[in-house]
């Protein structure tokens, strides 16, 4: 592996690793963006970020790191909808009414998943 791809792995496995402990310790973020509907929104904030916790690390075992980094996309997959109901209906902080967020961050943001697709899929060869 090139220095590169390792230093990107490194980068990849602890955003991830963060992510997922700011699922557990700031869970009214996540909360407030999981689309209506969906059920125990609270427990599938936790899924998440343990999830998220669990596939960060096994990137960084080689034997794990194929089946975390297809985890890692079936992850970001499953959670585009709460990216795209926060875009359109312009959520803002926690707690905060629709309409009261950034708008062109909310949108932005969104195309960032399909590179964080590819930057997963880079190591499940």
């Amino acid at each position: 592996m090139s220095r590169t791809k390792r230093t990107l792995l490194w980068v990849m496995a602890a955003a991830y690793v963060a992510a997922g402990f700011n699922h557990l310790m700031n869970p009214a973020f996540y909360v407030a963006i999981i689309p209506p509907g969906l059920p125990e929104p609270e427990w599938l904030n936790v899924i998440s970020g343990l999830a998220e916790i669990v596939l960060g690390v096994f990137l960084l075992e080689p034997r794990a790191r194929r089946f975390a980094a297809w985890g890692i996309i079936a992850l970001l997959i499953a959670v585009f909808p709460a990216n795209v109901y926060v875009a359109t209906t312009n959520l803002g902080l926690p707690g905060g009414e629709p309409g009261t967020g950034n708008a062109l961050v909310n949108w932005v943001r969104l195309p960032f998943q399909g590179l964080f697709v590819v930057w997963a899929w880079w190591y499940t060869r």
